[in-house]
């Protein structure tokens, strides 16, 4: 494992190194997060496409495919395009459970140029798992490669 966020930005800007293509770089981004945060059972993404959230790269255990947006955690941080940090999921009113293991979750909208894209989902076994620093880590991680995927100049507008 890593032993600091640095060193964490740092992998993530290897591997997007001259890379663009989407279903790479989001691979690895959910890959590096998956091997290198602790307490994780989930780590995906889920993308806007004709007004509903679809399944993107993931690692972990098979996943609803579909999410309304407004529906669950991943649907309401679409819909408000607020980040959202469940310590209980059980606690959420209207949570989808994909996986009966998750017990707290972190969902970050995904936006570039002011337009929502999708969102980035990690789902924990452990109650309360995401504190402070890691949903700053990963809210970083998030803008950093939104920015080298959506508003670099070697960016394409119909990756998504």
């Amino acid at each position: 494992m890593y032993q600091s966020q640095d060193d964490l930005q740092l992998a993530l800007k290897g591997l997007l190194a001259d890379e663009h293509d989407l279903n790479a770089n989001s691979g690895n981004l959910c890959a590096l997060i998956y091997h290198e945060l602790a307490d994780l059972n989930w780590v995906g993404f889920y993308w806007l496409k004709d007004h509903e959230l679809v399944l993107g790269a993931f690692q972990g255990r098979p996943a609803c495919v579909r999410i309304a947006i407004g529906q669950g955690v991943c649907g309401t941080a679409a819909a408000t395009r607020t980040t959202q940090v469940v310590a209980d999921v059980h606690e959420f009113p209207g949570h989808i459970a994909c996986d009966a293991a998750s017990r707290s979750e972190l969902v970050i909208p995904l936006l570039a140029r002011d337009q929502l894209l999708g969102v980035l989902d990690l789902d924990s076994p452990i109650k309360n798992r995401f504190d402070d620093a890691t949903v700053g880590l990963v809210s970083q991680l998030a803008r950093d490669w939104c920015t080298h995927q959506f508003c670099s100049p070697e960016t394409h507008k119909d990756d998504v």
